[in-house]
């Protein structure tokens, strides 16, 4: 995602899934979404912070994903947390399927965003829950790493 284009913009993070589970791989996927969707997620405010994926049937679902009514599309409205059909390859799928269910792997919705073409993406994590221990070393992690970065500043 380029920063200078101003059609590619981030929509939604979730920035606990990568606290509450250690990432081992990420793709990208398209969605399916109404006109009055598209709409709303051009206004902002979506949030993926609750939702997860999954494959079901053959096909890869994002579940509890929340778009909020477009107040102008009153007649033609959504519901604002339906499933959503994400769009991946045949190839990837199959992956995701075994990642899933024979590894015991998560699949964590991690930013939706509009590309350089304007057409509404998300990033899923292929991702492995993490125990209260290593939720502790990521926050000691991250805290040494800030106190590392103050004392540099004030030294240099």
């Amino acid at each position: 995602m380029r920063r200078s284009d101003p059609n590619s913009r981030l929509i939604a993070e979730n920035r606990k899934a990568r606290f509450n589970y250690a990432i081992e791989d990420d793709l990208e996927c398209g969605i399916v979404l109404a006109g009055s969707e598209v709409k709303a997620l051009r206004a902002g405010q979506a949030n993926i912070g609750e939702s997860y994926a999954s494959v079901e049937n053959g096909e890869l679902w994002l579940i509890n994903g929340y778009i909020p009514a477009y107040d102008k599309a009153a007649r033609f409205g959504h519901d604002e947390r339906r499933r959503r059909k994400l769009l991946v390859s045949r190839r990837e799928l199959a992956r995701l399927w075994q990642a899933t269910r024979r590894d015991g792997m998560t699949l964590v919705p991690l930013s939706m965003y509009f590309n350089e073409r304007g057409i509404a993406k998300m990033k899923i994590g292929i991702a492995r829950g993490k125990k209260l221990a290593d939720k502790r070393e990521t926050e000691r992690k991250r805290d040494w790493n800030r106190e590392k970065a103050r004392l540099l500043r004030h030294q240099g």
